[in-house]
């Protein structure tokens, strides 16, 4: 595994990870693998091949996305997206960029269908795939949908344009191995569940992207208890925290929950990397 690089929205806060982590903080050191934050559960891949997946990209209408990333032009080049269920705080601006870049959104078979039959994204873009299943959209990338604990209604405009809930499949995550077999999984919104631990001794995921604001999803204590409990994996990055008042988990809970735990945790903030 290549040394670990954090690039920061502020130097003070990267220092204090590096220290931590015992991670170089230089900003231009190359990498293979690098994760781009953008708040909540919004995360931009770049794969060592340099092919871009942008997953659960509410980005526009996200009170933590940073300012400069609104704009969704400023995601830069997507090659696929991924969508793990149908809120709102999810699908986000995902159909926007799908059409504009024309460039697949995989997500919950239901989902997709619902959107194919209301006109908002033709069956090119909006492919179904189901838990279990897995895609090769890149050579070398390989990308798994799982089971996730959660629900999924999509809250869209019918045909006259009132917004209804409509049937948005189940909730799922994705297991993604990258060209160097790097593998993360991205646990989308989900409660603590026992079949954790099958995913995690067939697919062994290097870096986990791990729920827990509490309320919807797991709580700090649910998510230390997968970590430490049923994956043990090299990294984490918590998500889903701090965008509205239901989520109340913090990273430093998560962290005091984990105790003495092999798992290197990154707190890091909207707009900050990580370069693996």
């Amino acid at each position: 595994m290549a040394g670990i690089v954090i690039r920061c929205t502020h130097w003070l806060a990267c220092a204090a990870l590096a220290l931590g982590a015992g991670v170089s903080c230089a900003a231009q050191q190359g990498g293979t693998v690098e994760i781009l934050w953008l708040g909540q559960s919004a995360m931009r891949i770049t794969s060592p091949g340099g092919k871009v997946i942008l997953v659960d990209p509410w980005i526009s209408k996200n009170p933590k996305s940073p300012e400069q990333y609104k704009s969704l032009e400023a995601v830069g080049k997507v090659d696929v997206i991924l969508v793990t269920h149908a809120h709102g705080d999810h699908l986000g601006d995902a159909v926007d960029i799908a059409k504009k870049q024309n460039v697949p959104m995989w997500g919950p078979a239901g989902m997709n269908q619902t959107l194919q039959t209301v006109g908002a994204l033709s069956a090119e873009l909006a492919p179904r795939m189901n838990k279990g299943g897995t895609i090769e959209p890149f050579p070398g990338v390989k990308i798994t949908q799982t089971h996730a604990e959660h629900s999924s209604e999509l809250v869209f405009p019918n045909a006259v344009g009132k917004m209804e809930s409509m049937v948005g499949g189940e909730p799922v995550g994705y297991i993604i191995e990258l060209e160097n077999g790097f593998r993360i999984y991205h646990m989308g919104d989900t409660g603590l569940f026992g079949d954790m631990q099958l995913i995690a001794g067939y697919y062994k995921p290097d870096l986990l992207m791990i729920p827990i604001g509490g309320h919807y999803v797991m709580s700090p204590k649910d998510a230390a208890y997968a970590t430490n409990h049923y994956f043990k994996p090299k990294f984490a990055i918590p998500m889903h925290y701090g965008t509205n008042p239901f989520l109340k988990g913090t990273p430093a809970q998560y962290a005091e929950a984990l105790g003495n735990s092999s798992t290197r945790v990154f707190p890091i903030n909207p707009g900050d990397k990580l370069t693996f």
